[in-house]
């Protein structure tokens, strides 16, 4: 019958079942109207379109 040779640690089997290590960094997208970077399916902070459609007025 297998049995473990060793204990495992409370860090390590902490650390096996933690996410952080599935973390991934946020995608961007360019604005279809200024290009700038912008997260997707967000409105754009710069010019303030949204799939071509004006959503917020900016100031020019």
């Amino acid at each position: 019958m297998a049995v473990p040779k060793r204990r495992v640690s409370k860090m390590r089997r902490d650390k096996r079942r933690s996410n952080v290590w599935k973390l991934k960094e946020p995608s961007f997208s360019r604005c279809t109207q200024c290009g700038e970077l912008k997260l997707p399916h967000r409105v754009c902070g710069n010019c303030g379109f949204y799939k071509g459609v004006e959503v917020i007025k900016k100031e020019a």
